[in-house]
């Protein structure tokens, strides 16, 4: 028996430190709700980790740019649908026009009612959604990834020549003769209006298949980021509370081994 080197105490020591190691690492993870509390706790699962997040990061900024396109393709077509409203009307005015049975007075009437839907028309032309032109002939190109993906939206110009043609100032309805010309330029502005509505849908139903895909992905990106980060707080609590006994009785044996060297006195009595 020894009494400078107590190894049974020293055996304690050396446990009890790795019981409260791990008593606090427990209760570092129950109350950040990470696994990895220091990159010393697991290197690679950090690294990993945080590569993923930023793919999230990433995906939801693609997310925000195709939800605020779809929103400006939404406004397009609102705009849109209105123009169809006018140019239907003007259509009538221009029919009603060429009834033989109304007076001077009666087409003057229609043709201050078409000049006040041309003007609607042309209006139309300058609208913007958040400082951006809504129509014109350039294309937009939407971020549909976290990787810089891109969709080119197809330009939709209430400019173009069978819209310019319908609201010029020299349509006028006033006339018989005007009016079957203003029904012919007017039908074919609504024929262009179809075709810019189909192009402003298609450009949104692809928009929503990409929102769609990114909303799964980011789904699964953060699934993996938990699997790697997140605690599972049912198993820690049960070692937690198993960390707490073994430092508890560590505690007392150290003490118990602390108290050995004492009987060497006994020896000496």
């Amino acid at each position: 028996m020894v009494i400078n080197t107590n190894i049974s105490a020293l055996t304690s020591a050396s446990n009890l430190n790795q019981s409260t190691n791990m008593l606090n690492q427990a209760l570092a993870e129950l109350s950040s709700g990470s696994k990895i509390t220091s990159p010393a706790v697991d290197p690679a699962g950090l690294a990993e980790s945080i590569g993923l997040q930023a793919d999230i990061n990433r995906t939801s900024a693609a997310t925000s740019n195709i939800s605020n396109a779809i929103s400006f393709s939404q406004t397009q077509d609102g705009y849109l649908q209105q123009m169809g409203g006018a140019l239907d009307r003007m259509s009538q005015l221009s029919i009603e026009a060429q009834d033989v049975t109304k007076s001077s007075s009666d087409l003057g009437d229609y043709q201050a009612e078409f000049a006040t839907l041309q003007a609607y028309v042309i209006n139309t032309s300058g609208q913007e959604f958040n400082g951006v032109s809504l129509f014109g002939t350039n294309s937009l190109s939407v971020t549909t990834d976290g990787d810089g993906g891109q969709f080119v939206m197809a330009a939709i110009n209430t400019g173009a020549a069978a819209y310019t043609a319908a609201t010029a100032g020299t349509v006028n309805i006033s006339t018989s003769t005007g009016a079957a010309a203003a029904t012919a330029l007017v039908e074919a502005a609504i024929t262009q209006l179809a075709t810019d509505r189909a192009n402003v849908g298609a450009n949104e139903s692809r928009l929503t298949y990409n929102n769609d895909q990114l909303s799964v992905l980011s789904n699964n990106l953060s699934a993996a980021n938990s699997q790697i980060t997140d605690v599972d707080v049912a198993t820690e609590s049960t070692l937690y509370a198993k960390y707490q006994i073994l430092v508890q009785a560590g505690t007392s044996m150290l003490a118990q081994a602390n108290q050995n060297p004492g009987t060497v006195l006994k020896l000496l009595q």
